[in-house]
Order: structure tokens, then C-alpha cells, then sequence
């Protein structure tokens, strides 16, 4: 393993400091989009860009690479997305911010699908699937070390949009001067979303419902935390520390899921995140009590997508698997990219506690879904599911992550496997 890490240094490394100038953006966006006074439900919209943005850049990024070869693909998109963030800083402007996020979300998919078939083609499958682990627990800890970065000046200037800029630049210089050879995209088996439903009800609908909660999370959680009172570091903090929740809680949540039905991890886990946030609905909390219930409700969301990956991939063939990928993809896009707006209505219409209540509703109807379709059909066998491997909604743009997340399921799965639909 150690050897395994020392081979894709460069890559964790490059990705960390990516990811810091893309946390510190992501919360940035919504603040200063509060302090221009675009209004919530605007916000909203602009948000929803980035996750437009990430379907796009999932279809055409295979196609660039294919042409042109990784390393360029990732120069590019990298310093396209440095430079839309100064955009953002010199002409603050709602319409223009909205197609500027939509360039993110095309830049910030291209180099997740980039980034990660390299680390898929670099490490052998005896280490993939704890390699990977290791590369999304950067990924997430250095999303939540950006939150931070805001503090560092007043979200009304533009340096904290020079930081990020930075930020994606460097990013760039491990990874371009790796000496490591770049893997080809290899073509997959193509798969519908009715397929995709057929194959797993649940799944379909999992996916679309954790698009809709954890985008109105990274998008409307710092114009929440603005609205009851935090200040740029209690904004700072408050999505650190959901998004901080999802890194401790993953290994439980995954583990579980891999000893009981994940149907009913889902049931449980749903309900409970729904509840860490009752008390947010109820009444205004104290700063203190609203860290707390949102690093619960982080820890229990943020999982839920590996989970639903892995209950998935427990129904697909091998040849099936990067295919029924990126119609994941598609599923968790287009609820991704509703899920801001959403929320940002449901607070126009109720206040602030329309946030945590859209949050709550969101979790709830995903679990009392679970619970349905355990009346509908019996469980897979335990000794039929693969591992649960720790996946982000924020790396779930490439199709590349859940074909590694069932890597070593496929070693010991026959090649004519059939898995029943659940």
C-alpha cells in the first residue's frame, strides 16, 4: 500500500490543492451572491449552473480526451476554470455568474473523469479499492479545509477569488510534471435510464433524491448559515464541519450497508438525518446546537450515495458497470441540479427554516421509498454484494468512480453473472 501511495503522490497531492481553491469558491459564490442582494431564489439558479455543468462535461469529456490525450485535457480545463473564477470577481453579475458556474461544473467534471482514470489505471486492483478511500478522503478534507480559506478576507473584495484562482493553478504543477503514463478512456456498453430503473427501483430513485438534498447542501448551506445569523466564520465552520461529518461517519454507514440490506441502512440512515436537522426547523438554535445537528446531518448524508452506488452495482454484470455508470450520472445531474433552486424557493416561501425542512423532506421520502420496496421484492443475498467504497457527490461526476468502487467484486464475480433486479 505504502509503495501504491508513493506511485500517485503527485495525484493526491495535486487534487488536495484543487480542491481547497474549489471548497473556498463553492462557499464563496453564495456569500457574495448574499451580500449583492440577488436574492435567494437567484442564488438558487446561479448554483444550479455548476451542476448543469457537471452532465456536460461528463459527455464531452471522454470524446476530448480521446482526441487530444489526458495531460492536455487537464491543462486546459484547470486554467479555464482559474480563470472563470476571476470573471466571477471582475463582473458580478447574476446572469453571467450562472453560465460561469456552468463552465466550473464542465472544467471541475473533466478533471474529476481525468484525475481519476488515471489513478484507476496507475494502482493494481489489489490496492484500488483502499487507494481510492484514501483519494476521497483528500477530496472531502480538503473541500472542508477551503471552507476556512473565507475568513482569510472580506468576501466583498476579490482576493478571495484571487486565492482560488491560485489555488487551481498550482494544482496543476504535480500533476503535469508526473512522469506516470495516462490510461485510455476504453468504450462501455451503453445503458438507459429505464434499464437503469429496471434494474434497481430504489437506486434510481436514491440517486435522484441525494442530487436534490446534497446540492441544496454545497449551494444554499452558506446563504442558510448567513440567514440565521453566522458570520463569514460561522459560515466557514458550518459547512466544514457537515462536510467533516460525512468523512467520519462514511466507514460505519459503509460497513453497515455491507453486513444487513442496504435497503434497510437505507430506511435508518434517511430518518436520521432528517431528524439531526428537526431541531433547525422548530426554532432558531444557538450557533453551537446548529454545528452540531448539521455535522450530524453531513455525517449521515454524505454516505448515502456510496451506499446507493454499491446497492446498485450488487444488481449489474461486469460489462454493465461503467455503462449503468454514467446513466447514474445523468440521474444524480439533473437532481443535482434542481436541488438549489429548489431549496432556495422552499426559503423564499417559509424563511430560513425552509432550508432544513426541504432537507428533511428530501431524506425522508428517499427512505420511506426504501421501506416500500422492501415489501416489493427480498433482499440479494449478503455473499452476493460487493464492498461499499467511499464516493462523494462531489467526485460523482465521472463515471470512473463507481466502476472502481465494485473493483473488487468484479475479481471474484464469474464473467456470465446475471444479478437479479431489486
Amino acid at each position: 500500500m505504502i509503495t501504491a501511495l508513493r506511485s500517485v503522490w503527485a495525484l493526491l497531492l495535486g487534487m488536495g490543492v484543487l480542491m481547497l481553491g474549489h471548497g473556498l469558491q463553492g462557499t464563496l459564490l453564495p456569500v457574495r451572491a448574499s451580500l449583492e442582494a440577488f436574492g435567494t431564489a437567484v442564488i438558487g439558479m446561479v448554483m444550479s449552473g455548476y451542476f448543469l455543468g457537471l452532465l456536460a462535461g461528463a459527455l464531452v469529456t471522454p470524446r476530448l480526451v480521446a482526441r487530444v490525450g489526458h495531460v492536455r485535457v487537464f491543462a486546459a480545463l484547470a486554467s479555464l476554470a482559474s480563470s472563470v473564477i476571476l470573471i466571477q470577481a471582475l463582473l458580478v453579475l447574476p446572469s453571467l455568474w450562472f453560465v460561469l458556474r456552468f463552465v466550473s461544473g464542465v472544467c471541475l467534471c473533466g478533471i474529476y473523469i481525468v484525475a481519476e482514470s488515471w489513478l484507476n489505471g496507475t494502482v493494481s486492483n489489489e490496492h484500488r479499492g483502499r487507494l481510492f478511500s484514501v483519494y476521497m478522503v483528500v477530496q472531502l478534507g480538503a473541500i472542508a479545509g477551503g471552507q476556512f480559506l473565507l475568513t482569510l478576507a472580506d468576501p466583498r473584495g476579490e482576493t478571495l477569488f484571487i486565492l482560488a484562482s491560485i489555488l487551481l493553478s498550482l494544482a496543476l504543477l504535480p500533476l503535469l510534471l508526473s512522469a506516470r503514463p495516462t490510461p485510455p478512456i476504453e468504450p462501455h456498453r451503453a445503458f438507459g435510464l429505464p434499464q437503469l430503473y429496471r434494474v434497481s427501483p430504489l437506486g434510481f430513485i436514491g440517486i435522484g433524491g441525494i442530487g436534490l438534498a446534497q446540492s441544496a447542501l454545497y449551494a444554499m448551506g452558506p446563504v442558510y448559515a448567513g440567514a440565521v445569523g453566522l458570520g463569514t466564520a460561522g459560515i466557514s465552520t458550518f459547512m466544514a464541519l457537515a462536510i467533516l461529518g460525512g468523512v467520519t461517519l462514511q466507514y460505519p454507514i459503509g460497513r453497515a450497508s455491507d453486513r444487513f440490506d442496504r435497503r434497510t441502512v437505507l430506511t435508518v440512515v434517511t430518518v436520521l438525518a432528517a431528524l439531526a436537522v428537526v431541531g433547525a426547523i422548530a426554532v432558531d438554535p444557538p450557533p453551537g446546537a446548529l454545528f452540531v445537528m448539521f455535522f450530524l446531518f453531513g455525517g449521515l448524508s454524505l454516505p448515502l450515495y456510496s451506499v446507493c452506488v454499491a446497492h446498485i452495482n450488487d444488481f449489474l454484470s461486469r460489462d454493465e458497470l461503467v455503462g449503468a455508470s454514467s446513466a447514474l450520472l445523468l440521474v444524480n445531474a439533473v437532481g443535482s441540479a434542481l436541488g438549489p433552486t429548489l431549496a432556495a424557493f422552499a426559503m423564499e416561501a417559509l424563511g430560513s427554516r425552509g432550508f432544513p425542512l426541504f432537507l428533511a423532506a428530501m431524506h425522508l421520502a428517499i427512505g420511506g421509498f426504501a421501506l416500500w420496496r422492501m415489501t416489493r421484492r427480498a433482499a440479494p443475498p449478503l455473499a452476493a454484494q460487493g464492498p461499499t467504497v467511499f464516493i462523494s457527490t462531489s467526485a460523482a461526476a465521472s463515471p470512473v468512480v463507481t466502476s472502481i468502487a465494485q473493483a473488487e467484486r468484479l475479481q471474484r464475480e464469474p464473467e456470465d453473472s446475471a444479478p437479479a433486479s431489486a
